[in-house]
């Protein structure tokens, strides 16, 4: 994707303004009289240089993690797939997330996924293992019922309870991580779908609504303070797994905000340039909306993009 296609796919809301740094960087920013920046869109980089860049323009990891925090950090590793297959979220982006958090001051990060596959495979197969110890994190297990606990969902319309990963229930501060991606069941997967990874009984969303429930299991009363979300290398088809290297596109983008509605929607408009999804039919965007989770009306954001090259 050219720099010419990205303008046109996160050309989401405001006048342009360019700029260009010292180090020949193209900042494209809104110019929206200094408004706090809402959600930061990057193109062009490698996973760890444009997450760095993206958190500098939200003001720093230090804005969100806290001395003495315990973190943690939540990718998608639900298949027992390589990096270069893009099923999961990319170790290099888990990696540098663990070390800014720890500059941050954070006490302890762990990262951890309900998998699909066995766990033990998935961990280590997608890479994110390595680069989350070699960061200075902890792998916490989740194939078992006894990591979860029940915790009531009052604002769902059709998940009213569910058991949540006691990583999300005991820490200080959790950071969401998905990977874009086509899924057969959901059309979309990214922010929002990713909480599914916490959860012990996913099979309910299934029997019940899988739409409502995506949007309902967001309504947990601790929610994550940051959705970053990875599209480096984006599935445009045959997802959630993926078959081959023809279903990948290397698309080099990150997004990021803690709206997590705003960011799914912009990421998914992000995806129709790729292959046709309306956004109709990412049925749980407005229904986290509905739930007052965040908005899908970007036009009212302060959205900076950012050009790496």
């Amino acid at each position: 994707m050219d720099r010419k296609e990205f303008l046109r796919t996160i050309a989401l809301t405001g006048a342009i303004i360019t700029l260009k740094s010292k180090g020949g960087m193209e900042l494209m920013a809104q110019a929206q009289g200094g408004k706090p920046v809402d959600m930061v869109a990057v193109m062009g980089g490698e996973p760890e240089e444009m997450f760095r860049q993206a958190i500098e323009e939200l003001g720093g990891m230090a804005r969100f993690i806290k001395a003495g925090w315990k973190v943690t950090v939540k990718p998608n590793i639900g298949w027992d797939k390589s990096p270069e297959l893009a099923g999961n979220t990319n170790p290099k982006l888990i990696g540098e997330i663990v070390r800014q958090c720890f500059q941050a001051g954070a006490k302890e990060v762990t990262v951890f996924d309900h998998t699909c596959d066995d766990w033990i495979k998935c961990y280590k197969n997608s890479g994110i293992e390595a680069a989350a110890k070699a960061a200075g994190a902890k792998m916490a297990p989740a194939h078992e019922e006894s990591y979860y606990r029940e915790v009531r969902l009052p604002d769902g319309k059709k998940l009213k309870t569910s058991k949540i990963h006691e990583a999300i229930l005991d820490c200080d501060a959790w950071i969401n991580v998905p990977v874009l991606k086509h899924h057969g069941g959901a059309n979309l997967s990214i922010s929002m779908k990713n909480y599914m990874g916490v959860v012990w009984d996913r099979r309910i969303f299934h029997r019940v609504d899988l739409q409502q429930c995506i949007a309902d299991i967001c309504t947990l009363e601790k929610r994550p303070v940051l959705n970053i979300v990875d599209a480096y290398r984006t599935m445009k088809s045959n997802g959630p797994q993926g078959r081959s290297p023809a279903d990948v596109v290397k698309t080099k983008s990150l997004f990021i905000s803690q709206d997590i509605v705003a960011v799914d929607t912009a990421a998914a408009k992000f995806f129709g340039q790729i292959r046709d999804m309306p956004l109709e039919s990412v049925g749980h965007l407005a229904n986290g909306q509905t739930l007052g989770l965040g908005t899908m009306n970007l036009d009212k954001l302060n959205i900076k993009r950012i050009k790496l090259g």
